[in-house]
């Protein structure tokens, strides 16, 4: 059997700064009082043979509670995290609005072996970051993703030669 799959949409705007990305935060009690390595690109599990972009267009509004940015997407290609997971990553330029977000829930048992079912928001939140933030607050695997849109982003910069 084939190792669980993800796939999501990386956000970036291009402005005063520089470029930015949106990372969301995970939610729930394991997650809350983490900053570093505790977030991640919207995204979310699929199965084949749901199409990996139909999947990070649809989890992308499963946990932001918002449609999908329109425009060219932008394919930053998968990464194997260390608990095996295959995630594939777009990239869109948009300028969302991190105080629109509605997030999706999931319920967990809390405190563990409590017997007692609890809702919890899928990402408690998303900020805009510069890469060299998002590197330190990323879930190490999704590191390459910073990096591949970099060079995408500087290729298309370049003049033809």
């Amino acid at each position: 059997m084939a190792g669980k799959r993800s796939a999501g949409l990386l956000l970036y705007r291009v402005g005063g700064p520089g470029v930015e990305v949106l990372l969301a935060h995970m939610g729930g009690p394991l997650w809350a009082r983490r900053d570093a390595g505790a977030w991640s690109v919207p995204k979310g599990e699929y199965v084949p043979p749901e199409e990996p972009q139909a999947a990070a267009r649809r989890e992308f509004e499963e946990e932001l509670g918002l449609p999908p940015p329109g425009g060219r997407y932008l394919p930053l290609g998968d990464t194997r995290q260390a608990g095996g997971k295959t995630v594939t990553v777009w990239a869109v330029e948009s300028d969302l609005d991190p105080a629109l977000i509605v997030p999706g829930t999931f319920e967990m048992t809390w405190p563990r072996g409590s017997g007692t079912l609890c809702s919890f928001p899928e990402i408690d939140r998303v900020e805009w970051c510069t890469p060299d933030v998002a590197r330190g607050r990323l879930v190490a695997g999704q590191r390459v993703f910073l990096e591949r849109l970099a060079d995408r982003l500087e290729g298309e910069a370049r003049p033809p030669e």
